[in-house]
């Protein structure tokens, strides 16, 4: 097990060491917090097993929500996360200790690779989910088979349950149903196509973003129940005259409207800039977006229910935020573009009308609007 690998001594902690985290902002904040195993190491001053380590809330003795990743598949830790609930402009006490129930939850979030319908990568949390697609279904595009999809474009399901939906709409799919179709849980009435969808990337070039096709190979690095991660590689592609090698690594965190992607881009020319945005489909819905902050905002009507879609980056990073349209089908988008580097960070995502998480455009604006605060002032750890 990997537990064994990374430290075998028994946990003996003679005095519960505690840390403190800040939150400087004036709002309420529910969010996956990560110590380093360095960190952890300068806390505990000893060697301890990483199986029987909890966090507690020091004020209330309440067990939090544990995760343990090894980050670079290396066989040994590298971070735990845990889950902290921080009031506005309030410093939370928590405790380290090997005397504690380790905290379960019926809610985390999910991803895996999925044969069984064709080769989507599909992941969610308690909030929202999303897939992409794989070299078999580029496969059937290219050669004109049915069943096939050709994009590296994100698409969105639209669930209103916070339980796991993945596996069980796949099934319905095998079994002959739709998930098309809502039953009640929500459903995929969301459209891609030849675009990018939520947050898939391309090279702006002039009028044209040049972008690459479906993911070829994944891996899977972490899988719950605070965050899952994975990474997708794509057949080399070109823009312009630069040929391209791509790598995303994405995560999503529980509780969170938004995952996070990580866009790594090896080019033997340089390029003029990393390009992300969301389709704005018939392009009836309202675009929003906030320069300084960092994001860009698209309030659509799906069937008969509202769907806000947003992007949101350090402004550090941003070049221009800019709305294409265009009659070339399913290429008109929101655009959010980066000053040219090896390496870009984002964060994309949605919240749905019927999910009861937003009920106006206002309300969806604000999530984006605190979401950017976040990254601008993240929590503070300090180790005691």
């Amino acid at each position: 097990m990997i537990f064994q690998l990374i430290l075998n001594a028994f946990l003996v902690i003679s005095a519960d060491p505690t840390f403190t985290v800040e939150n400087k902002l004036d709002f309420r904040r529910k969010e996956v917090v990560s110590i380093s195993m360095t960190q952890l190491e300068e806390l505990l001053d000893e060697k301890f097993d990483t199986s029987s380590l909890h966090i507690k809330e020091t004020k209330s003795n309440l067990t939090v929500l544990t995760q343990w990743v090894d980050s670079d598949l290396d066989g040994h830790l590298d971070e735990l996360l845990f889950l902290a609930e921080v009031n506005g402009n309030e410093t939370k006490s928590y405790t380290l200790t090997s005397n504690a129930e380790p905290a379960s939850s019926d809610i985390s979030t999910f991803g895996r690779f999925v044969p069984e319908r064709i080769d989507d990568f599909a992941w969610e949390n308690d909030k929202v989910a999303f897939r992409t697609y794989g070299p078999e279904a580029q496969r059937l595009t290219d050669e004109k088979l049915p069943g096939g999809t050709l994009t590296s474009g994100i698409d969105a399901w639209l669930k209103r349950v916070d339980y796991p939906i993945i596996d069980k709409w796949y099934k319905k799919y095998v079994d002959g149903g739709s998930y098309h179709n809502d039953s009640g849980e929500g459903y995929d009435p969301y459209h891609v196509g030849d675009s990018r969808g939520i947050g898939g990337i391309g090279v702006l070039i002039e009028d044209s973003l040049y972008v690459s096709k479906n993911f070829t190979t994944y891996k899977l690095i972490a899988n719950g129940p605070l965050r899952t991660i994975f990474e997708l590689s794509y057949a080399p592609w070109k823009a312009g005259e630069a040929t391209i090698q791509e790598t995303k690594r994405i995560s999503l965190d529980l509780g969170s409207q938004l995952y996070h992607m990580e866009v790594k881009l090896k080019s033997d020319k340089s390029l003029p800039n990393v390009t992300t945005g969301i389709t704005l489909h018939s392009g009836n819905g309202e675009v929003n977006s906030d320069p300084e902050a960092g994001w860009i905002s698209y309030w659509e009507t799906i069937d008969d229910a509202k769907l806000g879609i947003g992007i949101v980056a350090s402004n550090t990073d941003i070049d221009r935020l800019f709305e294409f349209r265009t009659e070339s089908k399913e290429q008109s988008h929101l655009y959010m573009v980066f000053k040219p580097k090896e390496k870009i960070s984002f964060y994309a995502g949605f919240g749905w009308e019927k999910a009861n998480e937003f009920s106006s455009l206002s309300d969806w604006n604000k999530y984006l609007m605190n979401f950017s605060k976040t990254l601008e002032s993240p929590f503070i750890l300090k180790l005691d």
